[in-house]
């Protein structure tokens, strides 16, 4: 089915996107495996093109695009590449960023803003702790006033960009009596003293992808660290949620139609009993089957990206968007490696590491368990 929501100049930054990839990225696949992160030569390199302040003000060094079609064109052309390729964009990018540009003074907007942009300044978010998983309520992370200074003690994990940002915008608990009411927001760097980060995680999937334990002895900060208003930062992180998840519904559709892709032509070249494996009743039909299954998924979505690039998209749609996706995707990559039989289960044939990759999907950003209790208490259960 095609697709209407994007105009000439989306596609025409679609075609600066995959030229960047062709040129920076699918060359050095391997070795970001191998590493467990992309180089900040990645980072630069993005950033001198203009691809990672994409809502970032142009005064800033940003592109100021206020068009979340843009966003979603790049999630798109970075999922096709690998999963974990998406997420460390997208968590600076697409996630943080938005912190930033909305919350922030102008003289913290003038110290982080410009690196965010150029690359020069990683990002990462500080929601999960390890005994909180999705209730972000739960939080045990505490910063304590002492004199004109927040001494924070607690520690975070599964942090994406978590081994090699710059900046985390991290969630405290600042006025413990206040449950959820009294979480706030602060702007910790690399450098801090007392902020450590623990070893990347051995993850099942998302190699690529620098995941992290982080760790707050004694950090000392200033006001001039609090994000918004003390006290706020529950509020703020469920305000800007609903652009997380619709960010992942993006790359869970683009990954698996990816997949998907390869896999019907692989159908058309892999022979069994002197045919085409596609051509065998099953296959076909299945086949038939994973491509309606994607396109209704997308078409959901592109319409869920319509209404947030109007300021239409409410926190339940966006669950929807993030659950649906997310199940979506499992399912086509699963019968992806069905199809590719052997070869589906080896390392070196890519459908078995997007596989891989894709069942961290229905867990993070609010697990998809989570979202269905969205999605019926809305219905007034």
């Amino acid at each position: 089915m095609r697709r209407t929501i994007f105009d000439e100049d989306h596609e025409a930054f679609r075609g600066t996107c995959t030229a960047f990839l062709d040129k920076h990225v699918r060359p050095n696949a391997e070795k970001h495996i191998e590493d467990k992160a992309f180089p900040r030569e990645f980072w630069l390199e993005a950033g001198a093109q203009g691809l990672l302040g994409l809502e970032v003000p142009e005064e800033f060094g940003g592109a100021g695009a206020e068009d979340f079609r843009f966003n979603a064109v790049w999630a798109e052309e970075l999922s096709k590449v690998n999963a974990a390729l998406a997420s460390c964009v997208g968590i600076h990018s697409d996630i943080v960023a938005p912190y930033l540009v909305d919350l922030c003074t102008q003289e913290q907007k003038e110290r982080w803003l410009p690196g965010v942009a150029s690359g020069e300044t990683l990002l990462a978010i500080g929601m999960t702790e390890p005994g909180g998983g999705s209730d972000l309520a739960a939080l045990k992370t505490t910063a304590v006033r002492d004199g004109d200074e927040w001494v924070i003690n607690g520690s975070k994990t599964f942090i994406t960009n978590g081994y090699s940002a710059d900046l985390y915008v991290t969630a405290v608990r600042t006025s413990p009596e206040k449950g959820a009411k009294g979480i706030t927001l602060f702007g910790i760097e690399a450098d801090d003293a007392g902020f450590s980060r623990g070893r990347k995680l051995d993850k099942v999937g998302q190699t690529e992808s620098d995941t992290a334990e982080l760790f707050f002895e004694d950090v000392r900060l200033g006001d001039d660290r609090v994000i918004g208003e003390v006290d706020r930062g529950f509020i703020y992180m469920m305000e800007r949620l609903p652009q997380e998840r619709l960010t992942c519904a993006v790359s869970n559709v683009a990954h698996a139609k990816q997949i998907l892709e390869e896999t019907i032509q692989y159908a058309k070249e892999r022979e069994a009993f002197k045919q085409p494996i596609g051509s065998f009743q099953h296959n076909k039909f299945l086949l038939a089957e994973l491509v309606t299954q994607i396109e209704a998924a997308e078409a959901f979505v592109d319409a869920a990206v319509l209404a947030h690039s109007r300021g239409e998209l409410t926190a339940i749609d966006a669950a929807k968007a993030k659950w649906w996706s997310s199940q979506a995707q499992n399912e086509v990559i699963d019968h992806c490696v069905q199809i590719h039989g052997g070869y589906g289960f080896m390392n070196e044939y890519r459908v078995g590491r997007a596989w891989r990759d894709a069942r961290v999907s229905k867990i993070w950003a609010g697990s998809n368990e989570i979202m269905k209790e969205l999605i019926g208490r809305d219905l007034g259960f």
